[in-house]
This record gives C-alpha cells, sequence and structure tokens, in this order.
C-alpha cells in the first residue's frame, strides 16, 4: 500500500479488520441483506453511558457557562429520573422538544432515549398551528420547551393533554407548565429500563407534500449506524486527504444549526456526544459571533449549510479573526457553488472543504466530498462508506448505470424505518428497501455522485426543504386567489428564495401585504413567499393541466438579469 491510500484502499484497510469499531459485516433487517458495523453500541442509552468514562473533559461550552461530561451525565440522570418518576413517561412515550439550541436541548434528547422514550424534535420556528400538528401527530406526553415555545404551544397543550416543562425563564409561566429546576432531584440515578437496537429512537419531521409535516422514525440502531459512518468518513478522509499542514488543537465542533435539524442533531452534537469531543453551542447564527468562538475556543470542525461558509468568508470580520484552527469547512442541505469551494480552500491557513449529501431519512448519513477530491469535482456530493447503497433507478426502479440520470435512491441499517402514522407516505417513498431521495442525479464511474435537479416539487432555501403544496395550500385559502404556483427562484446566499405567481379572481383586488400576513400565521417563517407575481391571465399549464412552474420560473429569471 502507497503512503497515502486511496479511498478505497482506507475503506478496506477499516472495515476489514477483525474488531475493529468500522468492522462491516452483513445482517438480514426485515427481509433485506444489508452492510452493516458489527461493533456498534446496543442503544444510544449505552452510547450516552460510556460518555461518563471522559469525566471531568470539558463537553459544552455556551456563553460563559462550560459543562463538562460528567456534570452533563449527572443533568441527563435528573431530567431522565423527573421523567419517569414524576411524568410517567414510559419506554415508546413520545416526549417533545422545541427550544432554542441551548444545554437543556441536548440533556433532555439523552434523557429521553435513554429511558427508551421517543424524542420528537419540533422545528423551533414552528406557529402555532404547525406546534399543535406535531404535537397531536406524535401523541407527545411531555414538552420541554423555552419560554417562547412554551406560549406558542399553551393552547395545545391543555386541548391534547400535554405537560410540560420550561427551561431557563425565570417570570411567570403559562398555566400548566412546570419550571425545570423545580422538578428535579439532585443527583438523581438514571432509571433502570432496558432499550434495544430495534427501539424508536428518534422523529424529526419534514415538511410534507400534502400541507402536513411528516414524522420520520428512526430506531436506536439506525442512528447508532449513521454515527459510526459519520466516524468512518472522518478517519478515510484524514488517511487520503494529508492537511495543509499538523493541527495542534484538540477536535472541536461548533454547532451552527439547530439542533432539531438532522445536520445539528446527528454529525454534529451526537457524534460530539458519543466520541469525546467539544462542543461549542451557538444560540443564534450570525457570522461575527461564530468567528468569534471560532477564535476563543480553537474550533476545528465547522458544519453549516453553504449560506453560512458564504457569511464567514464575507463578513467584516473575516481578516482580523484567527481561523487558523479550522481543519474542515463544510456541510450540507444544499448545494455549494463551485467557486466557493476553491475560495474555501484558499482563504483558510489549514481547513480543506468539505460537502456532505443526507437527509433527515438517512439521519444525515449520505455521499461526502472533501479536500482534494472536492476541488476536482465540486459539483459532485461525493461517495459514501460501504453500509449505504447509493444507485440511481428510473421511473420503473430499474437500476441505471454510470452516467445515466435517474432517481437517487439509497438503501443501508441508517434509514428511516418509516413515518409515524404515515403508511402510504412509507410506502411511497421506500421501495423494496429502497429509499427514493426526491432527487434526480447520476453516479460516474467513480462512484461520485452528482444531484442534477430534484423530482420533488420543493424549494430547497438555506438548508430548510419547503414543499410548494404546502405553501399553495395556504395561499388558496385567501380569498382573491384563484391560481397559485409557487417555486423557487436563485439566491446567492440562499439557494434558493421562495416565490409564487398567482392569477387574482376575476372582480377582485389581492392585497400582497394581507396575503403575506395571512400566509405568516399559518406558516413557519422561512416558507413565507419573498416574491409575488401577480397576474390577470391564467398561468401556462401543460396539456395534461399541469401548471409550467419551470417557464415561469425561467421567465422570471430572464426578467431579472
Amino acid at each position: 500500500m502507497s503512503e497515502v491510500p486511496n479511498f478505497d484502499q482506507a475503506i478496506a484497510a477499516l472495515t476489514t479488520a477483525e474488531g475493529s469499531p468500522f468492522e462491516i459485516a452483513e445482517r438480514e433487517i426485515d427481509g433485506q441483506t444489508l452492510k452493516v458495523f458489527k461493533n456498534i453500541q446496543s442503544s444510544l442509552r449505552q452510547a450516552f453511558d460510556e460518555s461518563r468514562l471522559h469525566g471531568d473533559k470539558t463537553f459544552l461550552v455556551y456563553e460563559d457557562e462550560t459543562w463538562t461530561f460528567s456534570q452533563v451525565m449527572a443533568r441527563v440522570d435528573e431530567i431522565a429520573d423527573a421523567l419517569v418518576n414524576r411524568y410517567g413517561v414510559a419506554k415508546g412515550d413520545r416526549v417533545a422538544i422545541a427550544m432554542r439550541n441551548y444545554p437543556e436541548w441536548i440533556f433532555t434528547f439523552a434523557a429521553v432515549t435513554s429511558v427508551g422514550g421517543i424524542a420528537v424534535c419540533m422545528n423551533a420556528w414552528w406557529t402555532a398551528e404547525e406546534m399543535a400538528y406535531g404535537l397531536e401527530d406524535s401523541g407527545a406526553k411531555v414538552l420541554m420547551a423555552d419560554i417562547e415555545r412554551a406560549r406558542t404551544a399553551e393552547a395545545s397543550l391543555a386541548k391534547f393533554g400535554v405537560k410540560a416543562i420550561c427551561v431557563r425563564h425565570e417570570g411567570e409561566l403559562p398555566a400548566g407548565v412546570d419550571r425545570l429546576e423545580d422538578v428535579l432531584t439532585a443527583g438523581a440515578s438514571m432509571p433502570a429500563v432496558e432499550v434495544n437496537e430495534g427501539d424508536d429512537a428518534t422523529i424529526l419531521y419534514t415538511s410534507g407534500t400534502t400541507g402536513f409535516p411528516k414524522g420520520a422514525v428512526s430506531s436506536h440502531y439506525a442512528v447508532l449506524n449513521a454515527l459510526r459512518a459519520f466516524a468512518c468518513r472522518a478517519i478515510v478522509g484524514a488517511m487520503t486527504q494529508p492537511p495543509k499542514e499538523p493541527n495542534p488543537f484538540d477536535a472541536c465542533f461548533i454547532l451552527a444549526v439547530p439542533l432539531f435539524h438532522v445536520t445539528g442533531l446527528v454529525p454534529v452534537m451526537m457524534s460530539c456526544f458519543v466520541n469525546g469531543i467539544k462542543l461549542v453551542i451557538m444560540y443564534k447564527w450570525t457570522p461575527e459571533r461564530a468567528l468569534e468562538l471560532v477564535e476563543r475556543e480553537r474550533v476545528t470542525q465547522f458544519v453549516g449549510v453553504p449560506t453560512m461558509t458564504i457569511d464567514l468568508l464575507e463578513s467584516p470580520d473575516f481578516e482580523s479573526r484567527d481561523t487558523s484552527s479550522l481543519a474542515s469547512v463544510g456541510g450540507g442541505g444544499a448545494p455549494a457553488p463551485p467557486e466557493m469551494v476553491s475560495r474555501v480552500d484558499k482563504s483558510f491557513k489549514r481547513a480543506r472543504p468539505g460537502l456532505g449529501y443526507g437527509m433527515t431519512e438517512t439521519n444525515a448519513y449520505g455521499p461526502q466530498n472533501s479536500g482534494d477530491d472536492y476541488i476536482r469535482k465540486p459539483r459532485s456530493s461525493g461517495r459514501a462508506v460501504p453500509i449505504l447503497e447509493v444507485k440511481c433507478f428510473d421511473e420503473n426502479m430499474n437500476p441505471l448505470g454510470p452516467g445515466e440520470v435517474g432517481e437517487i435512491c439509497f438503501r443501508g441499517p441508517n434509514l428511516i424505518r418509516g413515518y409515524w402514522n404515515k403508511a402510504s407516505a412509507t410506502a411511497d417513498t421506500i421501495v423494496d428497501g429502497w429509499l427514493k431521495s426526491g432527487d434526480l442525479g447520476r453516479i460516474d464511474e467513480e462512484g461520485f455522485v452528482f444531484v442534477e435537479d430534484r423530482a420533488k416539487d420543493m424549494v430547497l432555501r438555506a438548508g430548510e426543504n419547503i414543499y410548494c403544496a404546502e405553501v399553495e395550500a395556504v395561499i388558496y385559502e385567501f380569498e382573491a386567489v384563484h391560481e397559485a404556483a409557487v417555486f423557487g427562484m436563485p439566491h446567492y446566499r440562499l439557494g434558493e428564495e421562495v416565490a409564487v405567481a398567482i392569477m387574482t379572481k376575476r372582480g377582485h383586488t389581492l392585497d400582497v401585504d394581507a396575503l403575506l400576513e395571512h400566509v405568516a400565521t399559518k406558516l413557519a417563517k422561512f416558507k413565507i413567499p419573498t416574491i409575488v407575481e401577480l397576474s390577470d391571465e391564467p398561468l401556462p399549464r401543460n396539456a395534461s393541466g399541469k401548471i409550467l412552474k419551470k417557464d415561469i420560473r425561467d421567465t422570471l429569471v430572464a426578467r431579472r438579469e
């Protein structure tokens, strides 16, 4: 083997060694023979419990707070005890988490999954209506929330019989909401509950094509395989892509994306938790604060959407801040402009560019591209480690060869088992063990995945998936709207922004401000259209009557150039 192994050599060295953390074996799961990591923990409970071995090593940094692994697990134990013994949470019960990126989000997640509960990771920017849907759909028994989310959910708590606990608030609380500090027993132990690999661990809501979000359900086993895959891929990257120069700083991630996103949850927070890595938490995203924390805490790993990377590079503080500790700058959630890839490589002393292509449904794990490979193929999302199969299929689910464009599909132990209470949506998405991504793409001879287009009617805005049908359904509630077509318009920073073309009803005048105010009462802020195109004429349609969104989009783009 050469001094610097190639990708396949590195994979083989890691995955074939008997007893290795990355040893791969075949296993029958739901009638499918899958490649899995042989030597992983039996549950997230075991994984979190093992973190106690890190003792007084710093785990979390939040504002002026520092939490060691021992301190974090002590608080996890206390919350777990309260959930079980005060609130009656039993195995399989759902506990919703709705708050900003606070340490308590992490404590609660570990506590819930350690006692066999299912953590319902709710979008913190949901409206009261969206939150009500999530609480009712999941059947949550308890809600752990900050004060903003507790107030948003207040009406739903009594309606659905949900008990609520509020974090980091000293003032008056909504009726029926407890303060976290008041329900904890100091020094309490983790309750004795048997948690198995096949038990459900998480529900993460994704936008739905019908206007209703879908709860993607993952088992402990799926999450653990995804975590091990990220670790394996990181080592492969280090073996095959030598750094520009040695990095003397210990591994340290910055949490720049929300914890309710699968990216923030699995490859960032949970990877740090189970691997003994320091995590610096951002309350909210600002590039200046991020640069300050990178310098102060000697952050080595930055994971975000491309929007955030652009923000860093274009911040007025970029040149004055010391970013030499960064070894990797990348993320996923949206394609990165090719010119940004080389810019990252040139702008940081040590950091190499990186990109991951994953979904909520794959627990964020998917093809990854980094370093020299990314420079060489900046339009590619990269390759995956062997536990995850990636293929392109035609519309009849026939496999396609190298270079042929079709729908990108995944198969592996890291996939969700389906959507909560939505058997039809599950059957549409997972076919013969293959998860349909909704993206059109191709795979070249080397195994690099290229995303060409989306099969789904969806806008991808700064890492947020927005289904057009969901926004259209709300717009159609407005009396003056006769026809509406929601689509994405190109945006340098966000990737895409939400646009809508509307034909008004005859004899009506449409008040755009009133329309947007109406949408804001129903949907989260990031889903509200920023471009509204009005017409007195019918929107263009094809022979089958489908609105030609691409034609509308192309016309608007040309008009703006």
